[in-house]
C-alpha cells in the first residue's frame, strides 16, 4: 500500500483511528517508553495455633497440620488485615523510610509516590495498590506481594511486613493470655488473701491466749485431770481402810483426810479450767477449731484456684497463635510489572469492542431514519 493509499485508508477510518488506534498506540508509547520496572518479592505462611485442628484436612492442609497445628482462617485473615492497615503502613515508614523507597528517581512520574511528605491516608492509598494479602480458603495459606523500582526495596518491605505481622500475633498473644488467665489470678489472689487472715487471727488467738495448740493443751489437762482423779479415788480407799482400824483423832487418819481434801481441790480446779470460768480450754479450743476448719477451706479454695489457673494457662498456650513460613520472601530477578504487553493488548481489545458496539448503534440509528 502506497502512501497515498495509507492516506485515504486513514481517512476512510478516521473514526477507529481516531477511538482505537491512537488511544492505543498511546498507552503502548507510555508502558513500552515510559513505564518504570516494577520488581515483586512474594512470600507464603500460615497462621495457625496448636489445638485448631480441622475436621479432615488434605493435600497440603493435611501436612501442615502434621508440622504443628492447623490453619485458621479467621486468624490469617487477621493478619492479613493488620498488613494492609495504616498501622503496618506508618510502622513501615518509621522503620525504613516507605515514602523514599517509592519515590526512587528510576520511577516514572505516573507510577511514583508524587507527595515527598504524604498525609497517612495517601501513603496508605498508594501502599495498598503496590502490595497484596490474599488468604486461601481451601489450605489457609497466605500469599504476600509487594511490588517497588527495585528488587532490594521489594526484599526489604516483604520482609519488614513479615516481621510487623509475627509482632502483632505477639502482641494478640500476650493480650489474649493476659485476658484468659486474668480471672482465675484474681481468685487466686482473693484465695491467698483469705489464707494470709486466717493465718493471721490463728497467730494472734495463739499469742493472746499464750496456747501454741489448744487441742494438745486440753488433751494434756484431761489426762491431768483423769490422773488427780485416779489418785482422789485410791486416797479415798485408803482413807475408809483406815477409817475402820484407826481412832479418828489418829494423825495418820488425818493426814489421809487431808491428802483427800488437798486431791479433791485440786480434781474441782482442773476440771473448772476444762469447762468454765474465762480463758478455758473448752472454749479456747472452740475459737482453736473454728479457725482451724477456716483455715482448712481456705486452703481448699486456694488449691481448686491454683489448680483452675494452670488449666487457664494451659488453655491459653494452646490457644496462641504463630505465624509459620511456607514460602520465604524472595529477591526478584525479573520486573514482572507493568505487564505491558497484556495492558496494551486488554486496551485495544477494549475499544474494540466499544468502538463496535458505537458503530452497530449508529449504524442502526442511520437505517431507522432512512
Amino acid at each position: 500500500m502506497g502512501r497515498f493509499g495509507l492516506l485515504g485508508w486513514l481517512r476512510a477510518h478516521r473514526n477507529w483511528c481516531l477511538l482505537v488506534l491512537l488511544p492505543t498506540l498511546l498507552v503502548a508509547a507510555y508502558y513500552f517508553l515510559i513505564a518504570a520496572d516494577q520488581y515483586e518479592s512474594e512470600a507464603h505462611f500460615v497462621v495457625r495455633s496448636a489445638d485448631n485442628q480441622p475436621a479432615a484436612p488434605s493435600g497440603l492442609g493435611q501436612a501442615l497440620t502434621l508440622v504443628g497445628g492447623a490453619s485458621s482462617e479467621r486468624d490469617a485473615l487477621l493478619v492479613a488485615d493488620y498488613l494492609k492497615s495504616h498501622d503496618a503502613v506508618n510502622a513501615l515508614q518509621s522503620r525504613i523510610g516507605l515514602v523514599q523507597r517509592y519515590r526512587r528517581p528510576e520511577a516514572d512520574l505516573v507510577s511514583r509516590l508524587w507527595f515527598a511528605t504524604p498525609t497517612p491516608e495517601q501513603l496508605q492509598r498508594y501502599f495498598d495498590g503496590k502490595a497484596d494479602v490474599d488468604v486461601s480458603t481451601e489450605t489457609g495459606i497466605t500469599t504476600l506481594r509487594v511490588r517497588s523500582f527495585r528488587p532490594a526495596d521489594s526484599y526489604r518491605i516483604i520482609g519488614e511486613l513479615l516481621q510487623l505481622g509475627e509482632d502483632r500475633v505477639n502482641a494478640l498473644n500476650r493480650r489474649n493470655y493476659a485476658n484468659a488467665v486474668a480471672l482465675s489470678q484474681r481468685r487466686v489472689a482473693e484465695a491467698e488473701t483469705e489464707v494470709a487472715q486466717v493465718q493471721g487471727g490463728i497467730t494472734r488467738f495463739r499469742r493472746d491466749e499464750q496456747d501454741f495448740n489448744p487441742q494438745i493443751t486440753g488433751t494434756a489437762r484431761t489426762g491431768m485431770v483423769a490422773e488427780l482423779q485416779g489418785q482422789l479415788a485410791v486416797a479415798r480407799a485408803q482413807e475408809a481402810s483406815m477409817a475402820a482400824v484407826l481412832a479418828p483423832n489418829s494423825p495418820q487418819l488425818i493426814a489421809v483426810r487431808q491428802r483427800v481434801a488437798a486431791l479433791s481441790r485440786q480434781v474441782g480446779a482442773e476440771a473448772g479450767r476444762l469447762s468454765n470460768g474465762p480463758g478455758n480450754v473448752a472454749a479456747g479450743l472452740g475459737a482453736y477449731e473454728g479457725y482451724k476448719i477456716r483455715q482448712e477451706i481456705a486452703g481448699k479454695r486456694l488449691e481448686i484456684a491454683s489448680a483452675a489457673l494452670v488449666k487457664a494457662q494451659d488453655d491459653a498456650r494452646r490457644q496462641q497463635l504463630f505465624v509459620v513460613p511456607v514460602v520465604d520472601a524472595n529477591v526478584p530477578v525479573r520486573a514482572l510489572y507493568p505487564q505491558r504487553i497484556k495492558i496494551v493488548a486488554t486496551t485495544f481489545l477494549a475499544l474494540l469492542l466499544v468502538y463496535g458496539i458505537g458503530w452497530l448503534i449508529a449504524a442502526g440509528v442511520r437505517e431507522h431514519a432512512a
